[in-house]
């Protein structure tokens, strides 16, 4: 540190408000990120569903963070006390970090009160990436207005899609705020193939195993995976990793397709990187995505994607990929078949995806882009490499 450079205070305290803490992709990225920042920051982490923690499993037992029993709610009817209670809570941090819309309560309760605790009041920066099922086609009007009022006095609105920088501009209002950061993941640590098993699995001779990762939800439509995958030779597995409220709803779906016993569902798994190599090929079905880190994960462990054209699924993959990621729904099945019975094809799309994959989704760009943008908003203080980093 030079001599102009002032004394860093670490740890640096950060508020994170969560629609909910269940491993999925958001998760997964912050826990990432909380895990990159080591020493130099003690975490506070609200949830606006208590009972959904289970990303706490993946923060590193070295990161301080806590999980307040005591602090304002994030859900619950609007009102003025409980808006007056989270904004008084956010003083004492140094920067709050929200994501989602079930965070907005929080983003709305710091608009409202800002002016009243502009000497005190830390910046915020939202995190939006994505929609559920009742978003997932049209954006509910009440909810839009809600976010353009809300989101005004955010420092960034950082998006991980085309699409919603599209929607965070033109619909929130979000302007010149809005920020593009691309999901990123350590490309180097799939390159060499599976070491961890997962659960119950034991691969059959000429056996073909299509897999995903996604929170059990309704917007990931995975009963519509299920279908698909009846329909495949019975050669052909499907393996779920997740957890989530549609569990039920999987497993009967494939009872009434009589493929119960080709469905593995293993339940949530930490570290991808050594297991996801297990798959011959990673399958999505949801309504509603943008840039899922899925999608990255396979593509780092050389493996092909089949998917609906949701988000920017269709411009993360490589052109070789490009052809199976459907427009409808007899593409999407069509896609499929085409994936699992030709191996030479899926080699030959998954090489070319492993090669994108390392040019455009290595997590070092995505770091240094959180880097620049958080140390903004803490006046130059960098939370990854503990530095005072230059700003632009």
């Amino acid at each position: 540190m030079s001599a102009d450079e002032p004394e860093t205070p670490w740890p640096i305290r950060i508020l994170h408000l969560h629609s909910s803490f269940s491993l999925g992709g958001k998760e997964a990225r912050a826990v990432r990120l909380m895990n990159l920042m080591g020493e130099r920051a003690h975490h506070t982490i609200l949830s606006a569903m208590p009972e959904a923690l289970g990303a706490r499993a993946a923060i590193d037992p070295g990161i301080v963070v806590d999980f307040p029993q005591d602090a304002p709610p994030l859900y619950g009817k609007p009102s003025p006390g409980r808006y007056r209670d989270l904004a008084d809570y956010m003083t004492r941090f140094e920067l709050v970090l929200s994501y989602n819309w079930g965070a907005m309560d929080g983003v709305m309760a710091r608009r409202v009160h800002v002016a009243r605790l502009w000497h005190s009041m830390p910046d915020l920066i939202h995190h939006e990436d994505g929609f559920n099922e009742d978003e997932s086609v049209r954006r509910n009007w009440k909810r839009n207005l809600f976010r353009r009022v809300a989101l005004r006095t955010a420092q960034a609105v950082v998006v991980p899609s085309t699409l919603l920088q599209r929607i965070a501009t033109d619909e929130w209002k979000a302007g010149s705020r809005t920020r593009l950061i691309r999901n990123g993941i350590d490309v180097a640590a799939y390159a060499n193939g599976p070491t961890a098993p997962i659960p119950g699995f034991e691969r059959r001779e000429d056996e073909v195993v299509i897999g995903t990762v996604a929170g059990l939800r309704k917007v990931k439509d995975l009963p519509r995976l299920v279908r698909a995958v009846a329909t495949l030779p019975p050669n052909v597995r499907l393996v779920i990793v997740g957890e989530g409220p549609e569990r039920a709803a999987i497993v009967a779906e494939a009872a009434v397709h009589g493929m119960a016993d080709r469905l593995l569902m293993p339940g949530f798994m930490a570290e991808p990187a050594r297991w996801i190599g297990h798959f011959d090929l990673l399958a999505l079905s949801s309504l509603s995505e943008q840039a899922p880190i899925a999608v990255i994960e396979a593509m780092a462990a050389g493996l092909p994607v089949v998917s609906p054209a949701v988000g920017d699924v269709a411009s993360m993959v490589s052109d070789a990929n490009r052809p199976f990621i459907a427009a409808d729904e007899a593409g999407f099945r069509r896609a499929l078949a085409q994936m699992a019975e030709n191996a030479a094809l899926r080699a030959e799309v998954g090489t070319e995806n492993r090669r994108v994959a390392a040019q455009r989704f290595d997590e070092s760009t995505m770091v240094g882009a959180y880097e620049k943008l958080y140390a903004r908003a803490l006046e130059g203080y960098g939370l990854f490499g503990g530095r005072w980093i230059g700003i632009d």
